[in-house]
């Protein structure tokens, strides 16, 4: 009877350890797209993706043009895995050369 309640505990608190690793897996992962990848972004609805670039951009003039222009960096080869802050940097950057040129 005592091997039985031993490997029931035992039994039960790797079930526990399990569960505590995954909450802290789900917990740990990034929901907003924002600070996410560019796998995340192409995966995203254009609802969301609209609302990052306001969010990225911090006006509503230009987040359509923000839009197609990180799309057009998720083309690129390997650019899946870099962050989105980074490709809607490039893209403010680029639009900024444009407007002064």
């Amino acid at each position: 009877m005592k091997a039985v309640k031993k490997s029931l505990k035992l039994f039960i608190g790797i079930c526990v350890l399990v569960l505590v690793v995954v909450v802290f897996f789900f917990a740990k992962r990034s929901t907003a797209l924002e600070t996410g990848l560019l796998n995340d972004w192409q995966a995203a609805s254009m609802d969301r993706r609209i609302a990052a670039a306001k969010i990225l951009t911090g006006n509503e003039e230009e987040v359509e043009w923000m839009v197609a222009c990180i799309d057009k960096i998720t083309t690129l080869p390997k650019a899946g895995e870099m962050a989105v802050r980074d490709a809607a940097s490039l893209c403010y950057t680029g639009r900024e050369l444009q407007q002064n040129m």
